[in-house]
């Protein structure tokens, strides 16, 4: 059997970590004696593992990687802060944890497919407004990563196009077309025209 891919391995992942949630709920209720120490510890091995690697990992790869580890970031923190409580005795056991916990997990289903729904349905052009790419890092990654997640989407090679390459060329064309064009901003279009991908530059008036 081949080992499983990214995708697959990320995928596990994002369902470890909605476990792990399902697992401390029924913990912080009294569903179960103990913390769920031993999933916690396979998601933070596969974690540290992939963020040693990341930068192999393709960009809409490395952006969906970092999306986990925020999230689970976040869940940490709030685990920390209920099993402080917990072990103060600030908190009271519930009866029915068990089925709240069962509830939880299937909105959590009903959620993902929601997602998984929405992720093939067509959505619009992506849009954004540069004045200053060098100061506008931000805009600048987000218009980045739509453009390579619609190619991506579109089933186009995207091996060529990296962060600081991407970077230039916005810097570039938003000056020329300043310059040319005697305009403060440039709003750059990611669209599907016929099946391809086109990032286009706007002059705003």
């Amino acid at each position: 059997m081949p080992p499983p891919t990214i995708e697959e391995e990320l995928g596990q992942l994002e369902r470890d970590i909605r476990q792990l949630k399902i697992e401390y709920d029924m913990f912080f209720g009294g569903g179960r004696k103990r913390p769920p120490t031993e999933i916690e510890w396979r998601i933070d091995s596969v974690i540290k593992r992939y963020s040693e690697r990341q930068a192999n990992m393709r960009s809409a790869q490395s952006f969906r990687f970092t999306n986990i580890t925020q999230t689970y970031a976040k869940y940490k923190e709030i685990f920390r802060k209920k099993t402080q409580q917990k072990e103060e005795g600030k908190t009271e056991r519930h009866f029915g944890a068990a089925a709240k916990a069962i509830e939880a997990e299937r909105a959590l289903k009903h959620a993902a497919e929601e997602a998984a729904h929405e992720a093939k349905r067509p959505k619009g052009p992506f849009r954004v407004t540069c004045t200053e790419p060098d100061n506008e890092a931000e805009k600048v990654e987000r218009l980045y990563q739509a453009f390579v997640s619609a190619k991506e989407a579109a089933g186009e090679h995207t091996g060529k196009i990296s962060h600081s390459s991407f970077r230039e060329f916005v810097r570039k064309k938003t000056k020329d077309l300043q310059e040319q064009k005697g305009c403060r901003d440039v709003e750059y279009v990611v669209d599907v025209v016929e099946g391809q991908v086109k990032l286009k530059a706007v002059v705003k008036s």
